[in-house]
Parts: structure tokens; sequence; C-alpha cells
């Protein structure tokens, strides 16, 4: 895989799948700029090399329909506000299109809109790879997130241009091979969230190549539910119980919530793990599960987390992830943090500096730790 530096971008129109697929309110405004933020990098230094600038991404899941509320606007709006320029959108791939981005001046930017709007971008449709591959002469691959779909801008594009990494994705990776490879021990996983067939994975991996790990979140309540306690009004996946026997639960190395936070319909409280009644809800992990959890990681030489261990935007349910994260901060451990709701939880408490490296990956950051690949990183090889 071909990093910025090692392929010739001297004036040359770079095609750059961003992901820009950012938490909107219910007035279209941006929530969080995170993954924004992180394009800039790379869009920079394109324009170093006098490039002009053709930016592509989707938002949302609109299935192929053309959605206002799933517009890239406000994102735009957002990018010209941090680069201090005008860029240039275009609704759809055209011949009108294609000569705009030829017309272009060197360090001159311009957006398309969602490509999910055409149904051909997640069917991965060569036909559709072709048309986005007109519009630029390279293509930049600046879309960690979306690495683990085999969508037409992630895998068909590099069939068709010289490509390489943008520095975010090239970092993602550097990062994330620290924790596969020869870490420094303790190595503590951390893994909460709700579905467990997206996290079976790398739960196992990290059973064999952790030293220690913990789960929470709603992925504890399917395990429990499945071990036949009664969750009351719980969130569960139901539908993963087949996977929690892909789990060996009996692992020395694997730590589970001891108690839990609930919300009974009136107020929060705490419980031992043991049968819920209706109307009680288990939301976070209990006091003495973060003290135990706090425990496992203290010592820790490498941390990597995803996934939030309660229902962090409403108190008291955030105090679990709030704990686990100081206990990362007393640590001093190499620690590696991803999943959009934790991410956003992080900010939003103003605790990055704790974490060495932030991913702007969820679901990513998952299959590579599992696989040690993706299937864009793989098409830019």
């Amino acid at each position: 895989m071909k990093g910025l530096k090692e392929i010739d971008l001297k004036n040359k129109r770079a095609l750059v799948r961003v992901n820009f697929d950012v938490p909107l309110d219910s007035k279209g405004n941006i929530e969080d700029d995170f993954r924004i933020k992180e394009s800039l990098p790379t869009i920079e230094y394109l324009f170093k090399n006098n490039c002009r600038v053709i930016l592509l991404s989707h938002l949302g899941r609109p299935d192929g329909k053309r959605l206002k509320k799933y517009s890239l606007k406000p994102t735009l709006k957002r990018l010209e506000e941090l680069l201090h320029k005008d860029i240039a959108f275009v609704d759809k791939i055209s011949e009108k299109a294609i000569k705009m981005t030829e017309a272009m001046k060197p360090e001159s930017v311009m957006m398309l809109e969602n490509l999910r709007f055409d149904k051909r971008e997640e069917k991965n449709s060569d036909e559709f790879a072709q048309e986005l591959a007109k519009l630029g002469d390279v293509f930049i691959n600046e879309a960690f997130p979306v690495c683990h779909r085999e969508h037409a801008s992630i895998v068909g594009v590099p069939k068709y241009l010289p490509s390489a990494a943008g520095f975010c994705l090239e970092k993602e990776i550097n990062e994330l091979n620290k924790i596969l490879f020869k870490p420094k021990r303790p190595l503590i996983a951390i893994i909460g969230g709700a579905k467990i067939s997206t996290k079976i994975k790398v739960i196992n991996k990290f059973l064999k190549i952790a030293d220690r790990v913990l789960i929470g979140g709603a992925l504890a309540n399917t395990i429990f539910a499945k071990q036949g306690f009664s969750m009351g009004d719980s969130v569960i996946d139901k539908e993963s119980f087949s996977d929690v026997d892909k789990i060996n639960l009996k692992n020395p190395k694997l730590f589970l919530p001891i108690d839990l936070g609930i919300w009974n319909g009136e107020r929060a409280t705490f419980k031992d793990v043991s049968n819920l009644i209706k109307g009680e809800k288990a939301l976070d992990v209990g006091p003495k599960t973060a003290h135990l959890f706090a425990g496992a990681i203290n010592g820790a030489k490498t941390v990597v987390w995803n996934g939030p261990l309660g229902l962090t935007e409403q108190k008291p349910f955030d105090k679990g992830s709030f704990e686990i994260i100081e206990a990362i901060e007393q640590s001093k451990a190499y620690s590696v943090v991803g999943g959009g709701d934790t991410i956003a939880f992080i900010n939003e408490i103003k605790k990055e500096k704790v974490f060495n490296h932030l991913s702007t990956g969820g679901g990513a950051m998952l299959d590579y730790l599992a696989s040690e690949t993706l299937p864009g990183i793989e098409a830019l090889k």
C-alpha cells in the first residue's frame, strides 16, 4: 500500500474518498466535525502539490434515494470554514462535472453529492467506479471508517487510477498495528456497545492475544440473557444468542460486569447481576464493576477500547465509561479508542488527550483488529 508521498501528485486532479458521515441534529447542523478535521492534513498536502481536489463521501443510509436530510451540503459549509475557501458542489456525475474538474485551478476543491444517492455505490458497480474515476487523475483513500465495505468508491476506483492511502488512513493502520503486533504488555481490550454479532470476531481475537478482555454495555446484557437471567426491559440482541455460544465465557481473561446501573422507571439505582423485573433497564455497569475494570486496567501498558459501557448520553449512566477513562489516564498506557458513540462521549467531556489515538472508524477498526486487513486496504495494494 502506497502513501501520499510515494505517488506523483504534481498538478493532478486528486480524487479523494473522505468519510464525512458526521452526526447531524434535527436542523441539519453538524454535531461533531471530528471526521472532517481529520481529512485536513491530506487536503493541505495536496494543495502543496498544486492539486485540484475532488471529494467523494457518503452520509447516512439513504438507500439510493435523494433525500435532503442526507445531503452533504452541511459538511461542505463546515469544510469551507475550515479551509477558508469556497468549494464547488456537484449534484451528480456528468460530462459537465468532468469538464469542471479539468477547468479547476490548482488548490481548488470540488465536492460530489452523497455517493449513496446512487444505488450503484453500495452494489460495487464497476460502471459507477469507472464514472467516478473520470473525475480524477489519482485516487486517495482517506476513508478508513468504510474500508471494510466493498463499495465502488472504496474498492472499484483503485482499479482505474494510481492510488494511495491518505495520511489519516495510513495513521490508522500504523496505530492499530501497534496493538496487533508485539504490543507492550499487559494488553487490555475493552469492548462495549450493542450487537455481539458485529463484535464476536474481535472478542475471540482478543481472548487469544490480550491479557484481559473487559465486556460491558448491551453486549453484557445479551450474554446474561443467554445465560438465563431475566433482563427486564434492557436492550438485548436475541438474534445474537447463537454468537454467545462461540465465546468461551470460562476463559480467565474474560471480565463481565458483576453489578449494573439500573433505571427502574423512576430513578437510577444499582443492582448485582441477577434477575431484573419488568420495568427495569440495565443502562450501565455498576460501581463494583467499574472498580473491578479499573483494577484490571491498572498497570496496563496497552489499552484498546471500542464501544461505551453504558448509555453515556444520559446521566448518571455515563459514570462507568467515565471511570474507565480515568483508569486509562492513570495507567499511562498506550491507548487507542474507536467507535462513534465512544468518541463522541470522549469529545464531550474533553478527554481526547488521554488517548494516543482516536480512531475515525468503529466497524472498520473492529474488522481490521480481527482480520488484520480490510477490502479497501487490499484494493490499494
